[in-house]
């Protein structure tokens, strides 16, 4: 017994940053975002939290899927940028919703979380635990961002996702892997209360090593994707949809260029009008192409993502 997918949902903050908007603050344009990133606009947080992204996110599942808070067995949460430490974002989710009691808790995965999340939903079904699932994304990025880097402030975007599962036998296959190491990608946690402490403390916003997230995202999505496509029983040609992290568009683009076994126009995209939503960015994604029709009963659909730890994942879900 694994699970199926009953619902999706998602929500996005209402003030829209464009590139025009990022050339007056740095020394950029829309010409150099697209190119390079292929981002046009995010969404950004201006009275929004974490939590409230998150619980926006939540109830659209919930009502996609016709499951009311309280049948609930579980709340997972994926997320970088909760609002507290201590209660997660999960836990936050929870109560704002009125979901009873049930186990709560974050997963920090960064970008592949959403898709971390999934995997561990999937133990506590196989074992009988549950019946009913919410797994919810919701990224603040732009509180981790130094607006005044051009290279990384043009990339994200803040957004929540979310999906409800149920008993079923829709997941069919999956891949996770982790390269520990803060030397690609990182966001150091300014622990700054303690007078004993001695070491310098090192700022908490993203740092990033281009060239060498690029080669390790393309080269990771293309083996995770062809793994979890084997494992699964199908070809590219079976494949409905392939849901990848929105990280950068020329990583995609690359991506699908080697996996000619699965046609281009399958790859969906939306990182020009979120930008890059670290966890979220699957889960919303995911929401759009359910609610356009873009799937349906018994379609295969592929997620794969990629980002900090470095850890990738990657899944066939059968809709």
């Amino acid at each position: 017994m694994s699970f199926q997918i009953l619902g999706t949902g998602s929500f996005a903050p209402e003030k829209v940053v464009t590139n025009e908007d990022l050339s007056h603050m740095v020394e950029t344009s829309d010409e150099w975002i697209t190119k390079r990133v292929g981002v046009k606009q995010r969404h950004v947080c201006t009275t929004e939290t974490a939590t409230d992204m998150g619980v926006e996110a939540a109830q659209r599942a919930l009502e996609n899927s016709g499951v009311k808070p309280e049948e609930l067995d579980m709340i997972i949460a994926a997320t970088i940028s909760a609002d507290t430490i201590s209660p997660g974002l999960a836990g936050m989710v929870q109560n704002r919703l009125g979901a009873g009691s049930c186990p709560c808790f974050d997963i920090n995965v960064a970008c592949p979380g959403f898709l971390y999340a999934l995997d561990v939903a999937d133990g506590f079904f196989a074992r009988g635990r549950v019946k009913k699932v919410l797994v919810v994304s919701s990224e603040r990025m732009s509180g981790l961002i130094d607006w005044a880097d051009r290279s990384t402030c043009v990339i994200f975007g803040d957004g929540a996702g979310a999906a409800v599962l149920g008993e079923g036998d829709g997941y069919l296959s999956s891949v996770l892997t982790t390269k520990g190491g803060e030397d690609v990608i990182s966001i150091p946690t300014k622990w700054d209360n303690s007078p004993f402490y001695e070491n310098p403390l090192k700022k908490n916003v993203v740092n990033m090593q281009g060239q060498e997230t690029y080669k390790f995202a393309v080269t990771s999505m293309v083996r995770d994707v062809r793994q979890v496509m084997e494992e699964a029983g199908i070809t590219g040609e079976q494949v409905k949809a392939v849901i990848p992290h929105q990280a950068n568009y020329r990583i995609i683009n690359e991506a699908r260029r080697r996996l000619p076994e699965i046609a281009p126009e399958k790859f969906l995209i939306n990182i020009d009008r979120y930008g890059n939503t670290s966890s979220a960015s699957e889960p919303i994604l995911l929401d759009e192409a359910n609610r356009q029709g873009l799937l349906q009963r018994g379609d295969y659909v592929v997620l794969t993502a990629f980002g900090g730890g470095l850890s990738t994942a990657a899944c066939v879900v059968r809709w």
